[in-house]
């Protein structure tokens, strides 16, 4: 049994729109599941290094990151509390604010995250199955092309929306403002004003899909042979997504931070009215990062990443591979009824 032949199966017996509602229900499952530890992490770096109104920083659900501002001194990324650590910072903020407070800024991401995700995992599944019939011998390949091409499609598709989000949290304009002013960017600098920012997303996010599926599927592959097992078990599909996921999070990290850096960078353009500057280049923000902190810098916040998204990516997958299990096993049931009643 060849590798290929393995995955195969997972291509057939599933429509497209059964391939978009496994994704969205994975979509939401690691969102709720991710998030209380993001809403952690947000309060012990806010509590290291205080906030102040009209800063900047990023916070992630655990399908994508999201730009947020600090408004005022009583934020939920700023509540009173002292935390000795992660498990204190969880025990307290349950204790005094209620378990719904872990999952804090959760419903505006979401209102991106859900659709991008759809996206991403449908567009992936339809262009690996029609790669891999036209690949021939490099059939093997086409988890690395497909999962490429995916995370440019869902990336531009997305990337208006979240220059409007930034816009409407730092500047609290109304929506009839906001046309107003996406309509005078539009006419002064063009349409691909609204995508700025886009580059240093691809950068990161584009080399990232590719690897992941890639190493996805191979591992995937790989621990069905070993254990004589045509169909991939829940554990299979979760120790694959967390191993590609950690590999793909250690080699887009340098691009992870200077993505971060950029969207701070504008974010604070746009609060300060100044979204016609063009801030710099990827080069430009590498190589100051380089200057200022030396290599180390460009692999900051390592240990976090890994940690967020190892988890992210194995509970993502696997919850989605489960779904379009469960609808392979529905479709197969459901014919063999309507073959059965026939013969009857």
């Amino acid at each position: 049994m060849t590798r290929q032949s393995v995955a195969s199966p997972a291509m057939e017996g599933i429509t497209p729109i059964q391939q978009m509602i496994s994704s969205c229900s994975g979509a939401l499952l690691t969102s709720l599941l991710v998030t209380p530890l993001d809403v952690v992490k947000t309060r012990l770096q806010a509590q290291k290094n205080p906030l102040v109104k009209g800063k900047y920083f990023v916070y992630c659900n655990g399908l994508m990151d999201h730009i947020c501002v600090c408004e005022n001194s009583k934020g939920w990324y700023k509540a009173a509390g002292h935390f000795r650590g992660t498990l204190d910072a969880f025990y307290k903020i349950v204790c005094c604010e209620g378990i719904t407070a872990l999952w804090s800024g959760l419903p505006p991401t979401l209102v991106m995250a859900v659709p991008a995700t759809v996206i991403y995992f449908t567009c992936y599944d339809q262009l690996c199955a029609a790669l891999r019939m036209r690949m021939g011998e490099r059939a093997q390949e086409a988890p690395l092309l497909a999962g490429a091409i995916a995370r440019v499609g869902s990336a531009t598709v997305i990337s208006p929306l979240e220059l409007i989000r930034t816009k409407l949290q730092s500047q609290k304009q109304s929506y009839r403002e906001l046309t107003n002013c996406i309509r005078s960017a539009v006419q002064t600098e063009g349409w691909l004003s609204l995508w700025r920012g886009l580059g240093p997303t691809l950068l990161r996010d584009v080399p990232f899909s590719a690897m992941y599926w890639y190493n996805y599927e191979r591992g995937k592959g790989w621990l069905c042979q070993r254990y004589n097992t045509r169909e991939p078990t829940f554990t299979i599909t979760f120790v694959s997504g967390a191993g590609s996921g950690s590999i793909a999070a250690i080699v887009t990290l340098p691009f992870d931070v200077v993505k971060t850096r950029r969207q701070v960078e504008l974010g604070e353009l746009h609060a300060n009215n100044l979204s016609g500057q063009v801030s710099s280049s990827t080069f430009s923000i590498m190589k100051r990062i380089v200057t200022q902190d030396g290599f180390r810098g460009l692999f900051a916040g390592f240990l976090p990443r890994v940690i967020k998204v190892a988890p992210a990516c194995a509970i993502m997958i696997s919850s989605y591979e489960f779904g379009k299990a469960f609808f392979r096993k529905h479709n197969q049931e459901r014919i063999l009824g309507q073959l059965q009643s026939t013969n009857t």
